[in-house]
This record gives C-alpha cells, sequence and structure tokens, in this order.
C-alpha cells in the first residue's frame, strides 16, 4: 500500500471538521453482482481504508482543508492501520479515539460498470458517543468552521455535533447515509446548512419538500451520471450537469461529493459554485479502485471544471 502525500495546497479559510465512521473496507470486483442465493466469482480482492468519515475527511485534506476528525477505531490492527493512513494524510486525529474491540468493516462488491453494493459492521463506530463527540468539538478552538457528519455513527452522536455547531455558529453538512427509514429528526434536520442524499436516500427520507419544510438551509440531491439537484426554499429547482468521468470504482464518490462541497464552503464559495466545484471532485473520486484511489486536488478539480 502507498504512503499518501500530504497536500501543500494552501489550506481553506476555515477548518472541516468532519464527524464519522473509520471502516477497512474489503473489496471485491468483477462481473456482476450475485442475485439472493447465488456464487459469482470475481476478479480480484483488496483491503483499503474506508468509512464514510474517513474518507470525507481523507477527501477534504486532498483539497488542501485543515481537517479534524472524530470518530473511533478498534484495538486491532485495523484500527491502527486506519489512523495512521489519515494521520499521513495530514488529518488532525486527536478527536479519534481507539476503543476496546474490532473496528468498522465494510464489504464492498463492485461490477464491471463500477456500481457497488455495501454491508456494513459498524464495530468501533457504534461507540462514538454524543459526550465524546462534545468533548472532541469543544476542544477546538476556531471562530468558525464548517462540520460534516455522516450516519454511520451514532445518531444521537449526529444530533449532539449538530448542536455543538449550532452553538458555535458553525455551519453543518449533513450527509444522511446511510438514510434511517423512519427518517431524520426535525431538530436535526433544521440545524443543517445543507443536506446532501442521493436519489435514493432522499426518497427514504420522505422527499425534498419533507426536508425543506422541517428546516434544512438547502437540499443537494447527487444523482451519480444525471448530474446534481440543487434545492432551496422558494427557488426553483437548479439541475447542474455531471462532470465527465472515466469511471472505474463508484465507491466514496459520494463522499468525496459532500467533503468537496465542505471545502467549498469552508473557501467561501457561494453554495451553486460551491455544488459545482463537489460535483467535479466527486467524478473525479469514480476515476480510481477503492474511496480514496483518486481523491482530487484543488487544482485538478479546477482543470476538470474547465473541460465541462
Amino acid at each position: 500500500m502507498t504512503t499518501p502525500t500530504v497536500p501543500v495546497i494552501a489550506p481553506a479559510a476555515v477548518p472541516v471538521i468532519v464527524i464519522g465512521s473509520v471502516n477497512v473496507d474489503l473489496v471485491a470486483v468483477g462481473g456482476r453482482m450475485p442475485r439472493p442465493g447465488e456464487t459469482v466469482s470475481m476478479e480480484r480482492f483488496a483491503e483499503v481504508q474506508g468509512g464514510k468519515g474517513g474518507n470525507q475527511a481523507s477527501a477534504a485534506a486532498a483539497l488542501g482543508a485543515h481537517v479534524h476528525f472524530v470518530g473511533a477505531v478498534g484495538s486491532d490492527h485495523w484500527g491502527t492501520a486506519a489512523r495512521d493512513d489519515l494521520s499521513a494524510r495530514g488529518i488532525d486525529v486527536s478527536g479519534l479515539a481507539t476503543v476496546e474491540g474490532a473496528t468498522g468493516v465494510a464489504i464492498i462488491l463492485v461490477d464491471d460498470s463500477g456500481e457497488n453494493s455495501i454491508a456494513i459492521v459498524p464495530g468501533a463506530n457504534a461507540a462514538v458517543s454524543p459526550a465524546a463527540v462534545e468533548a472532541a468539538l469543544a476542544a477546538i478552538e476556531a471562530e468558525d468552521a464548517v462540520v460534516v457528519a455522516c450516519l454511520e455513527i451514532p445518531l444521537e452522536s449526529v444530533q449532539a455535533a449538530a448542536r455543538a455547531a449550532e452553538r458555535r455558529g458553525w455551519r453543518f453538512v449533513l450527509n444522511p447515509a446511510p438514510a434511517p427509514s423512519g427518517g431524520l429528526p426535525a431538530e436535526l434536520v433544521a440545524a443543517a446548512s445543507v443536506i446532501t442524499p442521493n436519489e435514493t436516500e432522499v426518497e427514504v427520507l420522505g422527499g425534498v419538500s419533507v426536508l425543506l419544510v422541517a428546516g434544512a438551509g438547502a437540499v443537494v440531491v447527487t444523482r451519480g451520471g444525471d448530474g446534481t439537484d440543487l434545492h432551496l426554499r422558494g427557488t426553483e429547482v437548479a439541475r447542474l450537469d455531471a462532470s465527465r468521468a472515466s469511471v472505474v470504482d463508484t465507491t466514496g464518490a459520494g463522499d468525496a461529493f459532500t467533503a468537496a462541497l465542505a471545502v467549498g464552503l469552508a473557501n467561501g464559495r457561494e453554495l451553486v459554485d460551491a455544488v459545482r466545484w463537489a460535483s467535479a471532485a466527486g467524478a473525479i473520486a469514480t476515476e480510481g479502485f477503492g474511496a480514496r484511489g483518486s481523491l482530487a486536488t484543488a487544482a485538478q478539480v479546477e482543470e476538470r471544471l474547465t473541460q465541462n
């Protein structure tokens, strides 16, 4: 495994704080997905770093942001490897706890078209408590920040992060994945500056209008190769085309998108510009193997935007 290089691009105007999961990804690639009860032969296997939180932190760091990560890994060798990987990317891991037991695991199948199917075993991610989140955020000295959270950690801990961000006047970006079938608590939705579901997740959550009525600042629906829809209360939907990509593996593309959106906001971009920037970063993320196999730099994003 190659050691990631720390980006040399100037950091974002304000820090990006990612609160979320860390997993080891066990990835099988090739052919097609098995149907229920069926066994299929895949072409290759790899063990790579993953977890939505870890992916988002890594993508933000690659784009030049100053990143803090809050989460938990297990006391196994996978936990040590995950911590070392994040640290090597220049990410502040002082908020990353080590708990007794196993690190989270994701089992991922990727077919020949680059589409994926993922099963998660939470492991240490389930131990990320509200108290731990509140303590980690309280230790960060920043007048302004953009906080990013996903739902691969306990929901009450995500709510604690949202409340802490709200108290300090920090923007809060929620990636509602995996989407809970019962929907999201209204207070969590109302605390979100931006919510970034994909097409499936937004349906599970009851639709865009439900989220906007509940108080979300904006809803950005990612639709893969069909582009991105930006929804704001009282305005018509803004439909943005997808950036060009030579797709190898879509794993982690949504994480790269959410991270780039947060970095764009941290750098002072207007929301529609940040969404366009994030779309390019997400496209680049599909062009390598694994969730962190093709993380974009800011320069690469700018270049891709000139090609669209």
